[in-house]
């Protein structure tokens, strides 16, 4: 039995720094990496709250969000896809 792989190209990755008031100036409709394991707390275009307990190094969070909360986020190295 084979397997399935996708590839995915993301065309404008961004850092991401976790704040509580200042949304990314775009949308990360790729997700978000997350390079160092730990909680990351998003807050998703329609304005709720989402929060990915002990996420993984090396993850990718299948998520548009606006904003990575500063507040109980304690993952590191984030980067948006786009």
């Amino acid at each position: 039995m084979g397997r399935i792989v996708q590839l995915v190209a993301w065309g404008d990755p961004f850092t991401i720094t976790p704040s509580d008031t200042t949304n990314f100036s775009k949308n990360t409709s790729g997700g978000i990496y997350v390079g160092g394991a730990g909680d990351v707390v998003v807050i998703l275009a329609d304005g709720s709250t989402r929060t990915f307990s002990s996420a993984p190094a090396a993850a990718i969070l299948p998520v548009v969000a606006v904003r990575v909360n500063s507040t109980n986020t304690t993952a590191t190295d984030l980067i948006g896809l786009v």
